[in-house]
């Protein structure tokens, strides 16, 4: 029997991160009815998909054949996606910073429950239709999209343009810790070996998807190691919306990682202020361990 996200082990934990990818090409057969009731048990519990800072997403499940829902609406992905199932569509309300960090955290964790069952998926914020998923699912003036994932169950091979595109964003080239992470204060790059406990945890945000692959994710580890604090490195004239995404996705697996190397903390807002590189550099939240 499957382990839930929140139950796995510390090698479950690291396994299932390394294993998600972007899955783009997926096999014709249907998704199977074990799974569908799995998916919407995950749905109907609100604990799940609670954010650390209270926001709720909403989940709305639409299956497809050939691209066309059971509404007989064509839902548009750009040529970007083959075979897709079902799609799993985020909801949130609207013009809401804190909303999107919670929707990282909480999409991203039901990312790699499907991972753990096998079923693919991709992160989609941009490279999708979204008045043809807002009339699907009967989107209100408050709400708004940020992302969305294709399921089904990986084919395999990836087509010429999905192999493309996994090129073209530098997907499997990930930036080291010396660019990332840093130890007390921001120029003084952290060291693997100086991490301790934190290691496991630094890594798995090393290892998380962002958009574009740009991992606009910067941690600082105080002196005393009692915190660990997020900073978003904009990118500029990117989207805002999706790289508050990537913090929240940053987070779950920053979470889930000292989950599995048993470190007890929360997270909460509290600025250390810290001196800044630049002004490209936000302050997002801290891990501040239990006592």
């Amino acid at each position: 029997m499957k382990t839930t996200i929140k139950d796995f082990a510390l090698s479950d934990t690291a396994a299932v991160i390394r294993k998600r990818m972007s899955v783009r090409n997926y096999e014709a057969r249907p998704i199977s009815e074990e799974d569908y009731e799995a998916i919407a048990r995950y749905a109907a519990d609100p604990s799940r998909l609670t954010g650390p800072f209270g926001g709720i997403t909403r989940l709305d499940l639409v299956k497809v054949t050939g691209a066309v829902s059971e509404k007989g609406i064509k839902l548009g992905t750009y040529g970007m996606i083959k075979n897709p199932q079902a799609y799993l569509v985020g909801v949130i309300p609207k013009d809401n910073k804190t909303a999107l960090l919670d929707f990282g955290y909480a999409f991203e964790k039901l990312v790699l429950f499907l991972t753990d069952r096998g079923i693919g998926t991709c992160w989609m914020g941009g490279t999708f239709n979204r008045n043809s998923f807002g009339r699907e699912i009967n989107l209100a003036d408050h709400e708004t999209i940020p992302c969305i994932t294709p399921i089904g169950y990986p084919q395999g091979k990836e087509g010429l343009l999905r192999s493309a595109m996994r090129t073209l964003v530098k997907a499997d080239n990930k930036k080291g810790w010396s660019e990332l992470f840093c130890d007390g204060a921001f120029g003084r790059p952290l060291e693997e070996k100086a991490a301790g406990v934190f290691a496991l945890p630094v890594e798995m945000v090393r290892l998380g998807p962002s958009a574009s692959n740009k991992q606009p994710w910067r941690l600082v580890l105080s002196e005393d190691r009692k915190a660990v604090h997020l900073y978003l490195a904009h990118t500029p004239n990117y989207s805002e919306v999706m790289q508050l995404t990537d913090m929240g996705i940053a987070m779950s697996h920053f979470e889930l990682g000292c989950g599995a190397a048993g470190v007890e903390g929360s997270w909460v807002q509290r600025d250390p202020q810290l001196a800044l590189p630049d002004a490209r550099t936000e302050y997002i939240a801290s891990w501040v361990v239990k006592a």
